[in-house]
């Protein structure tokens, strides 16, 4: 990593800190991530603050930028002309809206990290890791049942390539609680049929570290159908290729798809495909009474923590049920 001083501004020491993320192996979406919302903190410094010197650094120039990008709403503040471009902004309807609290959330954490980098590295002494977070309220995830499940994957011809292929990548998220990426960037050399289980290599996994997931006896059947209809018109490791460059699919050109059979199943709710994620875990905790620990192991999160704060709001009904198990009057013996 090159040696830093004290005399770079804040604009040559993002770009060393977005090549020390790359040295950590950090994913390329959180590397992303950094870069623009530090781009666009450093550009607000300079226009806002004529601040350059990093060393001016603190934890009220910080709340009154997350104050300033609250007020000024989506997309109302762009760090180039270049990204003004890539992000269409004189075609967008949406410029101005409101930003969300969990989106400025997400602002300050990467701030912070930012931070936090600078201080390991004593470029300063800054207060930034006082700033709180903004209280958000917590929605359920909505959740497709049994009946809008069935009726989904009823409604993808698998007659078609990329249909079959798009049936088969759901049906296995679904089971697995696999990530949506991880997914498509499979081979079948990470797939053992015997065991129905399935490696999922460090390269590909958001965690960096290889995991093991498994899958039903049902998801074989389906999986070894498309794997003999897959290799009967192409040659290719890959487990979900493309029909015409029968190369990796990407993640935004499935969302589309996934759209689209959502819509022909007339299925009118808030639903991705990381949905199928979550309604894998929520299946998963009331299956296995509450076993957060191995769901956990099985999404791959970094820490228990990580996953009862996203999976533990179950809905009304699961709690219900989970509570007519449990009910103390109900369980007396006479």
């Amino acid at each position: 990593m090159p040696k830093i001083t004290k005399k770079q501004d804040i604009k040559d020491i993002i770009v060393i800190y977005i090549e020390y993320c790359k040295y950590k192996n950090l994913s390329s979406k959180t590397i992303k991530s950094y870069y623009q919302t530090l781009t666009l903190f450093a550009q607000y410094m300079e226009e806002e603050k004529q601040i350059t010197d990093i060393s001016k650094l603190n934890k009220k120039i910080v709340e009154e930028y997350i104050q300033f990008t609250k007020d000024r709403g989506k997309y109302s503040f762009s760090a180039t002309e270049e990204g003004a471009k890539k992000a269409n902004i004189d075609k967008r309807t949406d410029i101005g809206k409101e930003i969300s609290n969990s989106t400025l959330n997400n602002y300050l954490r990467n701030i912070k990290a930012f931070a936090s980098f600078l201080q390991d590295n004593n470029l300063q002494d800054n207060d930034i890791h006082k700033c709180k977070f903004i209280k958000t309220e917590r929605k359920s995830k909505e959740q497709l049942t049994d009946e809008e499940y069935k009726k989904l994957i009823r409604y993808i011809d698998c007659t078609k390539f990329h249909e079959f292929r798009d049936y088969t990548v759901i049906n296995l998220i679904f089971d697995t609680g696999m990530r949506l990426s991880e997914t498509l960037h499979l081979t079948i050399n990470d797939i053992d049929i015997v065991r129905r289980t399935i490696l999922i290599p460090a390269e590909i996994n958001k965690g960096k570290k290889d995991r093991v997931v498994f899958y039903s006896n049902n998801m074989s059947k389906i999986l070894q159908r498309w794997l003999k209809y897959k290799d009967s018109i192409q040659e290719t490791e890959l487990l979900f290729p493309t029909q015409r460059t029968n190369s990796y699919l990407a993640n935004n050109n499935f969302e589309r798809n996934f759209r689209v059979y959502l819509k022909r199943a007339k299925i009118n709710k808030l639903i991705t495909p990381h949905s199928l994620r979550n309604n894998f875990a929520r299946r998963f905790l009331l299956a296995s009474k509450g076993d957060i620990y191995t769901l956990s192991r099985l999404l791959g999160h970094s820490s228990v923590t990580v996953t009862e704060k996203a999976y533990l709001d179950l809905q009304d009904e699961d709690l219900r049920k989970c509570y007519q198990r449990y009910s103390p009057l109900e369980n007396l013996r006479n």
